[in-house]
């Protein structure tokens, strides 16, 4: 599963250096594929060929937000979600829409950082 930020976040931005896999915006802000990762380009689930570096619309224009499909819950780097244990108001917590198995996302962080 991935971690998504609740709408009780202060905006204290703690979580977004934490996050080895750069998945962790501030509201509003533009997000790339690239950010923090070896890819160059992306293919979706749709089959689409995304630019790595092309600018994606933010998820929330309030509070800060994790790309879902850049989250591996720390899987491969660290043994807890980062942005989990250093958030002041516990409001990093499991997307319940978004369940993956450890495997698939150690699969998804050798995909973003050419492993």
């Amino acid at each position: 599963m991935a971690i998504m930020i609740t709408d009780e976040c202060i905006n204290c931005g703690a979580c977004e250096p934490e996050c080895p896999n750069t998945a962790i915006y501030e509201g509003g802000v533009e997000w790339t594929w690239s950010g923090g990762t070896s890819l160059n380009e992306v293919t979706l689930e749709d089959g689409t060929v995304v630019d790595g570096n092309e600018k994606q619309n933010p998820a929330s224009d309030e509070f800060y937000y994790i790309v879902t499909d850049k989250c591996t819950e720390c899987n491969g780097f660290h043994e807890e979600p980062q942005c989990a244990a250093v958030c002041p108001v516990d409001c990093c917590v499991d997307d319940p829409d978004h369940r993956e198995t450890e495997e698939e996302l150690l699969e998804k962080k050798a995909m973003m950082h050419g492993e």
